[in-house]
């Protein structure tokens, strides 16, 4: 299959438009009960970028900034909440990327959305997928981003390059996925999101069954 024929194929099992915002295919963590529960929850986007290149499509990301207040030094993909400036969750997650790594708007074409990832901190996570034929390097935002690295799609495919981290928060034992990537660690809310893609673009069900 090449690499256009690829993300067509994705395209099809993706949700048109963004799944309803009550709405939540998959919750982190399964039934744990959520922090911040008294407030209502917080909805975010984030941007998948399917980045173009001359040996095919590689999954962007970024490494956050070490100052920030939150998952400093972690792998993620570019995004953050929506707000009052943005018409919908692709709108906020190009924000995003564009102020996070100088993407431009104009080099990226929503090809659709995976169903809202619900985490146990109460943010709905949209996760927005495009293509992205770059037509500038990506820069990152010191204030926000310490690097930025791209990994092929194609490699999310195997089993083997997956692995399972065990951690403990409190008193309670947590596992989420991991993988790794040119010196990357790969874990988390971004690892099970780039599972969740991995699942949808190369074998089991679409998105929209998964949001059924």
């Amino acid at each position: 299959m090449t690499s256009d024929a690829l993300i067509d194929r994705i395209a099809a099992r993706l949700l048109p438009v963004p799944q309803a915002a009550d709405k939540a295919a998959y919750r982190e963590f399964g039934g744990n009960p959520i922090f911040n529960a008294d407030r209502p929850a917080v909805h975010a986007a984030v941007l998948l970028a399917l980045v173009k290149r001359t040996d095919g499509h590689h999954l962007l990301y970024t490494e956050r900034s070490r100052d920030l207040r939150d998952h400093s030094g972690q792998v993620a993909f570019p995004g953050g909440k929506i707000d009052g400036r943005d018409r919908d969750a692709a709108e906020a997650a190009m924000r995003e990327a564009s102020e996070e790594v100088a993407l431009r708007a104009a080099d990226a074409r929503v090809i659709g959305f995976l169903p809202n990832y619900f985490t146990i901190s109460n943010f709905r996570i949209t996760p927005v997928v495009a293509e992205v034929r770059p037509t500038a390097p990506f820069i990152p935002n010191p204030n926000e981003v310490a690097g930025v690295f791209e990994m092929p799609v194609e490699r999310l495919r195997g089993e083997g390059a997956w692995s399972r981290l065990t951690f403990v928060r409190g008193e309670t034992r947590r596992s989420t996925w991991r993988i790794d990537h040119d010196g990357h660690a790969i874990w988390g809310i971004t690892a099970q999101l780039s599972r969740i893609f991995r699942d949808l673009a190369f074998a089991g069900k679409g998105a929209e069954d998964e949001a059924a």
